[in-house]
């Protein structure tokens, strides 16, 4: 019988251990030593799916930041309202931040070495134009629905995302003054009521 391919599962093992070693010790004083032992596997298993400690963290950084373009995909092929999607994607992104409150410094360390590193610059950024695209035609489809008043679709989901993300970056600053999930969801609400049409009474 053929083996079963545990590649993924591996990766993903090896990630959540990387994910707390970062969160630990930083990305600097960190080794592949602490994430093999951190992920229960030898150095030469671990070697075998991640060359080197940046490609882990290149690797992580994807992860971490495809959550939200994912949860933007999903709700781009849901029923409901435009609005009630873009509330969807506000509350996925909060049950993320949820999910990674152990990893603060991490978060913190990721935009640092997006501002400094061309390549990880444009991973990021190849990034970000798929999650704009998908929250571009969600905002799309409320205009041509007539939900949304007419504007530059891109640049209200540039808007959009720099409400979701700077919230993220506020909170991962000081996480004790940021309550995300109430103020991010008051925020898009009231960029929404701006863009919403007036019903017909």
């Amino acid at each position: 019988m053929a083996r079963p391919d545990v590649s993924e599962e591996r990766r993903a093992q090896i990630l959540d251990a990387a994910l707390e070693v970062f969160a630990r010790q930083g990305f600097h004083e960190a080794r592949m030593d602490d994430i093999a032992q951190a992920s229960g596997l030898s150095k030469g298993a671990l070697y075998l799916y991640y060359k080197s400690k940046d490609a882990i963290i290149s690797a992580l950084m994807g992860s971490v930041f495809n959550l939200a373009m994912r949860g933007a995909l999903a709700v781009e092929r849901a029923d409901g309202s435009t609005r009630e999607r873009l509330l969807d994607i506000t509350e996925r992104f909060a049950r993320e931040i949820d999910r990674f409150s152990r990893a603060l410094p991490v978060m913190l360390e990721f935009y640092a070495i997006a501002a400094r590193d061309r390549t990880v610059r444009a991973v990021m950024g190849g990034l970000f134009d798929e999650y704009r695209a998908s929250v571009t035609r969600l905002i799309e489809q409320g205009i041509e629905r007539g939900e949304l008043k007419s504007g530059d679709p891109h640049d209200l989901a540039v808007g959009l995302i720099a409400i979701w993300e700077g919230m993220a970056l506020l909170w991962a600053m000081s996480p004790e003054r940021i309550h995300w999930r109430e103020q991010a969801t008051l925020a898009v609400t009231v960029f929404l009521d701006g863009l919403a049409l007036p019903t017909a009474s």
